[in-house]
């Protein structure tokens, strides 16, 4: 019967009553009346249907208001509901409805536009398992405070494991004992709240990343060696004679690429060289499962969590300096215009002859400045950055979007207490990097894609026209008035508007906006191209040291282009396992940037806990129904509640994405100049506040 009704009801889109179904089923007795209705209320409860508030049946398909997704908290106060192939839904503080992290919700559209705004009707799905927290001494003994605060949860704990109180920990769920009590066991003591190193684990482990590997993993890393055995090297390609080296910031010890670069008339051929951890990570073993099960590497401030082992990571897998190591090479014949004219994919060993850092070499490039040990490699270098801006030039050609943001670097000191915090800028080092990178992406991608055959494809559809058609109104409140027509959406276009807004002074807050309201990128085994790159093919195969899909792309390269199986039961299995890789993929490169988000904030919060009462300058970046965030020059964020502005009574108006006064009409929106004291900062909430001092209309509180 539940396929009949379903069938009945996909065209309909105006809810429907018990008996109005009941007449477009075309049922006659009470037995099927009663059956219709108890099957309708199971379709309810698998969410199928919608039942509405007066008892009316839709499909949820047919709702366009209603989503069901995944809710993503965010200690600000706010949160997302995220949506596969939609842009996530923007729920606000008193519209959470009691939802927690990674609860599966269903939540209606109660605003559309530049940013989607719903808010959650029901919890679908707690899918708790884990929990964790800080253990407390109370009146009834020992008890967790959960760090996550919308965990409203009393947990009994049966099985303390000998932790006392200040300790962080890990805790299971067990019987659920009442509506909001359960039963709970301690798993892992992370630590004791003031040891250095405690506070980030602790994220950490809310997003389950697990920095231990096992007694399984341990055992097999018994068998890897720490050296390459010249058995490996047979029907490899021997590149030791070439001259290949790494750029990598000054802390990596995971060094997964390595270039090179010679001339052939006027035609460059550049070699991209990474280390082939398929080697060594074989599916269906505990190396392997771990990986997969990781996703990625962990980057979170100065603590690193791998994808894999170090044994591995900055051992036989990294290409230090020196050490013959085994790789996977795309060397590629590219033309002065920036067209890549030949190429081969092989399997080789090399030995770096240099680890060099960006900031050696970005000394070289823009400052004429050379460190001792680099003089024999300038004039390499030098060629290389002629050919990465020539590619540059292409790829902007065809329409690729550079949004050019800084990120923040958290300086620590020996206990791990944030001392600084600086705006890290790219420079010619670290784009040449970047563009070698997508260039043997690219090409790796669009020889796969050729053959027709299952692949990994990193993937990155068309932004929703109407979230830029309102992006351009913002601009037009904002007094800007762009000469770009989003009529057209293409590449291109995209690329113009960021041109036009290059020389506005909200540029950075404007082009992280417009970034915003893109889709987010993700794998997939469909290719349906990278819209920002503005590629048709594109892939992730140049850091399998440190994410799962470039090791899957160099399991599938090693399947295809040496061991040539292209048999039926082989292309089957990938068709389905490789979809399972994508998905699994995407959440956990999601649970990385989350949780690298979260320490980024709770170390900002740190740092600002020694410098409240410091005056400083800065921008509006959100403005919300509570207030407004104004971001300080080294990216710290910090909110102006609504209450602490004076003068008069201020509302949000969402249509000016502003803070306007009732009386005095004094307006506040994104990208205003303001300074501000700060007022508050807590590490253990994350929350900066921050009190409204002077405007950049001179008025002064």
């Amino acid at each position: 019967m539940k396929e009949e009704i379903i069938a009945k009801l996909e065209n309909i889109y105006e809810a429907k009553d018990l008996i109005e179904v009941n007449d477009l089923m075309g049922y006659q007795t009470a037995e099927e009346l009663k059956e219709l209705e108890e099957t309708l209320e199971s379709l309810v409860e698998e969410y199928i249907i919608y039942k509405t508030k007066k008892d009316k049946y839709i499909l949820l398909k047919n709702c366009p208001n209603l989503k069901i997704g995944k809710f993503e908290s965010n200690k600000k106060g706010f949160g997302f509901v995220v949506l596969p192939k939609e842009d996530d839904l923007y729920i606000d503080d008193e519209n959470t409805n009691g939802a927690i992290l990674d609860d599966v919700v269903l939540a209606e559209v109660i605003k559309k536009g530049l940013k989607p705004e719903g808010r959650i009707i029901r919890i679908i799905k707690r899918d708790l398992k884990t929990i964790v927290g800080e253990i407390i001494e109370t009146k009834k003994g020992l008890e967790l405070k959960a760090d996550e605060e919308k965990i409203d949860l009393e947990i009994k704990l049966e099985n303390t494991n000998n932790c006392v109180p200040g300790h962080k920990v890990l805790v299971q769920l067990g019987k659920k004992l009442g509506v909001k009590k359960y039963l709970g066991t301690v798993i892992k003591i992370i630590g004791h709240k003031d040891d250095p190193g405690t506070d980030i684990l602790s994220i950490a482990y809310k997003y389950n990343i697990e920095p231990d590997f096992g007694i399984e993993v341990e055992q097999q890393l018994e068998s890897i060696p720490t050296e390459v055995d010249n058995k490996e090297l047979k029907n490899r390609r021997d590149l030791t004679s070439w001259n290949i080296f790494t750029i990598d910031g000054s802390h990596t010890k995971d060094i997964d690429d390595a270039i090179s670069l010679t001339k052939e008339n006027e035609n460059y051929i550049l070699g991209v060289h990474i280390a082939d951890v398929s080697n060594y990570v074989k599916e269906n073993t505990p190396l392997g499962d771990a990986a997969y099960e990781r996703g990625t590497s962990n980057y979170l401030a100065n603590t690193v969590i791998p994808m894999l082992p170090h044994k591995l990571s900055n051992g036989i897998c990294s290409l230090n300096e020196g050490a013959i190591r085994l790789t996977m090479s795309c060397v590629m014949k590219i033309s002065p215009q920036g067209k890549i004219i030949d190429y081969e994919i092989f399997e080789s060993y090399i030995k770096s002859r240099k680890k060099m850092t960006y900031e050696a070499v970005n000394d070289i490039l823009m400052r004429e400045k050379v460190a001792e040990g680099y003089e024999e490699f300038v004039d390499t270098l030098k060629e290389m950055n002629t050919l990465a801006h020539i590619l540059r030039k292409e790829k902007i050609a065809r329409g690729y979007m550079d949004f050019d943001l800084d990120e923040p670097e958290i300086i620590q000191d020996e206990n791990g207490r944030a001392i600084d915090i600086v705006r890290v800028e790219r420079e010619d080092g670290e784009k040449l990097i970047e563009d070698f990178m997508i260039a043997a992406n690219e090409t790796v991608a669009t020889h796969i894609y050729n053959m027709d055959l299952p692949f990994i494809y990193r993937v990155h559809g068309e932004p929703n026209s109407e979230k830029i058609e309102d992006f351009m109104n913002l601009l037009k409140i904002m007094g800007y008035t762009l000469n770009t027509r989003v009529n057209n959406m293409n590449p291109k276009t995209m690329q113009n508007i960021l041109l036009e807004l290059h020389d506005k002074p909200e540029f950075t807050i404007l082009s992280s906006m417009l970034l915003r309201s893109m889709r987010k990128a993700e794998y997939s085994k469909e290719n349906i191209g990278h819209f920002s790159l503005a590629s048709k093919s594109y892939t992730h195969f140049t850091s399998p040291i440190r994410r799962f899909p470039d090791l899957t792309v160099h399991r599938l390269l090693k399947k295809y282009l040496v061991e040539k199986d292209f048999s039926m039961s082989t292309i089957e299995y990938l068709n389905k396992n490789l979809i399972l890789i994508a998905e699994h993929s995407s959440e956990r490169e999601v649970a990385a940037q989350n949780a690298e988000r979260d320490v980024a904030d709770m170390k900002m919060a740190e740092y600002m806990e020694s410098h409240i009462g410091e005056i400083y300058e800065g921008i509006i970046t959100t403005v919300t129904t509570f207030g407004f965030f104004v971001e300080l020059p080294n990216l710290v964020e910090g909110l102006v509640h609504v209450r602490t502005l004076k003068g008069d009574y201020f509302n949000y108006v969402p249509e000016y994405l502003a803070m306007i006064g009732n009386a005095t009409k004094k307006t506040y929106r994104i990208g205003d100049k303001v300074t501000v004291k700060c007022v508050n900062a807590s590490k253990e909430s994350s929350i900066i506040d921050f009190e409204l001092v002077g405007d950049e209309d001179g008025n002064t509180k």
